[in-house]
């Protein structure tokens, strides 16, 4: 059987590693036997009653050795956890090592293998152990029909030939490896399920003559079987079906890096990214952009290959030039596509760029003001005391709150009172533990105070989500709470629009922590955040981050800043002053831009584009003054501004700063100030290419305003500040 050669395969080199010991200690037994047997030849007195007990001696060795084989190969097959390649199953186990997967409806059908629930590490080891090895995308169908020819069964077994109309009975006669399809004759009687139509033997009959009785092995399901011969063959077919599903692309053929290991450059980024989304850990946004650019690349790559194949290779007419010219177009717009799929797909990548636009629709619209026009302080708590009650009121609603046009309404749970609220409204959150178990949206311009210490006002998520708070509206506060992350995939906070104040919270992240997305302002105040996988806080392009007196640490990176190729992206105006940015994995303050390769290339690489050796040299003229840095008159105004904060309040009580804690300030401004100079050369160069001669100094006056100072940046893995190019 197949599945027995597998086995074996598999498993000798495995027993002549790990038996060496054993082998060696026998070998040391029959050498000192040897010994003696020289000896005694040597003093010829070798007797019959020693020659005896000699074979007895060796006889026993053998059957040790028989023994020890057996015990090593029972641990070899014990040792392998859970590998759904060809070769995991123990030979001495009789029956099955799958389960059965019970058919829900017509009962008629036979119940197949269960198959599709195999883990990430299982298909991993089976496409890069038994199906793909470190072949090349031309030989990815050589390879799988090798693959399928060493562990299918040839012939007599059945299985259920499933479509999107029907599923019905069939039994294998022949395997055409090489085509990956099986020739099949149907189970008589009729054994079917169809769905929306009527089937008969009859039709079923003419239908596999047709296909001269032909089907592809995708969608066959093998029969269950409790005898176990088959179980490798069901894998087998689960490898293949999931591997031109969820793997394959139709343009892989045609790839130009056809030198390189397709199982590392796509199988495995495809099959953890598929993981990836099943277990949830990348946002709904992210998953239905991605789907929906692999879904337009197919449809551009069909109109492609149509248009190609209409084309003859030897003709001159004119309509077959203005068909090459579109072919063209079309060819750049599907490489175009391909690009953006190949950095969703690439796990570094997908961190570190994500992806520009929101991901994920605004849950709710904002409501805007009241048509009394009145406003509403929302009280949260659970429970309260009388002393706590009266205490509120002296502190908060009575000198704040006191007007006839704010009314009080009582809420237990903070989602609750941020969803009642209208443009104005105030919600008041008393000590507690609150726990929520979806995401906090705010669409409108209110306030969220904890009545407190952040310690004693803590909100905590409980179950998956793409963020944890989530705030679009025009100007919304946030101040002394603590929130509690888990599982949210973008974020423990995401500011997608608008401008959001956070002034003495505390953010304890689990896997990514604060996110300032293209055209959203954040000011974070006398913030502690620690503990995110990712970044602390991940600055996009085209916003606005004021950061003072915040303490940013035990996190993957500090902050992460980035840059996308496009022009039209902006560099974020940043504000940094008197953070205490440390204990972080790699480095406190890292910057993620294109090369200078990537950059042409997102500039289609014209031949009057300018390097950046050009670029540099019209820039290096600067004129230094007090507290600003000016470019020359080829870049927009760059300033940096040593005097915006007055009388800063530091996050560390420290008397005095040692200069290395110090010195990573001024590293980092000279790289935003040259990405951003650069960024804009290559702008105006662009429009002069489009012939704009002068341009509207409203369109390069994008300036950076750039205050850093005075932070400090401790015991970071990798140091306080890097770059790091795509």
């Amino acid at each position: 059987m197949a599945e027995e050669d597998g086995c074996s395969s598999m498993t000798e080199p495995q027993f002549e590693a790990g038996g060496k010991t054993a082998a060696d200690g026998m070998m040391s037994t029959a050498d000192s036997i040897t010994s003696s047997e020289s000896g005694q030849n040597k003093t010829d007195k070798v007797d019959l009653e020693s020659s005896v007990e000699l074979e007895d001696v060796r006889d026993f060795n053998l059957r040790q050795e028989d023994v020890v084989r057996q015990e090593l190969f029972q641990n070899e097959v014990e040792d392998d956890d859970g590998d759904s390649g060809t070769a995991y199953f123990n030979p001495d186990m009789a029956g099955t090592q799958l389960q059965r997967a019970e058919r829900i409806g017509d009962a008629s059908l036979p119940d197949t293998f269960q198959t599709n629930e195999l883990l990430y590490y299982e298909r991993f080891k089976a496409y890069q152990d038994y199906m793909l090895g470190d072949c090349k995308t031309s030989e990815v169908k050589a390879f799988t029909a090798d693959y399928l020819e060493k562990v299918l069964e040839p012939c007599d077994w059945q299985a259920q030939w499933c479509t999107d109309v029907f599923d019905v009975l069939v039994e294998v006669v022949d395997v055409n490896y090489k085509e990956l399809k099986a020739h099949v004759k149907l189970v008589v009687p009729l054994q079917c399920e169809t769905r929306g139509c009527e089937l008969t033997e009859e039709a079923m009959n003419t239908l596999l003559e047709a296909t001269l009785h032909k089907v592809p092995l995708q969608e066959l399901r093998v029969v269950f079987d409790e005898s176990g011969d088959f179980d490798q063959t069901a894998l087998a077919l689960e490898h293949l079906r999931f591997f031109y599903k969820h793997i394959w692309r139709q343009w892989d053929d045609e790839d130009e890096d056809d030198d390189f290991d397709y199982f590392v450059r796509c199988v495995e980024p495809r099959l953890r990214l598929f993981y990836d989304i099943l277990e949830d850990r990348v946002p709904a946004g992210l998953v239905a952009e991605y789907y929906s650019l692999l879904a337009r690349c197919s449809q551009k790559f069909q109109e492609f290959s149509s248009l190609r194949n209409g084309i003859s290779s030897d003709s001159e007419s004119e309509l077959d030039n203005v068909s090459m010219v579109e072919g063209l177009r079309m060819y750049e717009q599907m490489e175009a596509l391909k690009r953006k799929l190949r950095i969703i797909e690439n796990p570094l990548l997908r961190y570190v760029l994500g992806y520009k636009v929101n991901s994920g629709q605004q849950s709710c619209r904002a409501k805007g003001p009241r048509a009394s026009g009145g406003r509403m302080v929302h009280v949260v708590s659970v429970s309260t005391t009388v002393s706590q009650l009266q205490s509120l009121m002296a502190d908060k609603l009575g000198p704040k709150f006191s007007g006839e046009e704010f009314e009080v309404q009582f809420h237990s749970e903070p989602l609750l009172a941020v969803s009642a609220c209208y443009e104005g409204d105030v919600v008041i959150i008393l000590p507690g533990q609150y726990n929520v178990t979806s995401s906090i949206s705010i669409p409108d311009s209110i306030s969220v105070e904890g009545f407190g210490l952040p310690d004693e006002v803590v909100i905590e998520k409980k179950n998956k989500g793409d963020s944890f708070v989530e705030s679009t509206g025009v100007d919304v506060k946030i101040s002394n709470v603590k929130f509690i992350q888990h599982d949210a995939i973008e974020g423990i906070l995401c500011v997608r629009q608008g401008k959001l104040e956070m002034e003495n919270c505390v953010l304890q992240c689990e896997t990514t922590g604060v996110i300032v997305r293209t055209s959203a302002h954040l000011t974070m105040n006398m913030c502690d955040l620690y503990g995110s996988k990712g970044a602390g806080v991940e600055i996009y392009p085209g916003s606005v981050c004021s950061m003072m007196g915040n303490g940013i640490h035990h996190c993957k990176e500090g902050i992460l800043i980035k840059d996308f190729a496009d022009e039209l992206d902006t560099m974020p105006k940043i504000t940094m002053v008197n953070n205490v940015i440390h204990n972080n994995e790699g480095y406190g303050v890292i910057l993620v831009k294109p090369s200078d390769a990537a950059a042409v290339q997102g500039e289609a690489a014209q031949e009057d584009t300018p390097s950046d050796e050009q670029l540099d040299k019209e820039g290096k003229e600067e004129i230094k003054g007090e507290g600003k840095l000016r470019v020359d008159v080829d870049a927009p105004v760059i300033v940096v501004d040593e005097c915006s904060v007055k009388e800063p309040v530091s996050y560390a009580s420290c008397s005095v700063v040692l200069p290395e804690f110090t010195e990573g300030n001024d590293a980092i401004k000279r790289e935003l100030v040259a990405t951003s100079a650069k960024k804009q050369r290559r702008q105006k160069s662009r429009l002069k290419e489009l012939g704009v001669t002068q341009a509207d100094d409203n369109l390069l006056s994008q300036e950076m305003f750039v205050s850093i100072q005075d932070n400090q940046f401790r015991r970071n893995g990798m140091g306080s500040f890097g770059t790091f190019l795509y």
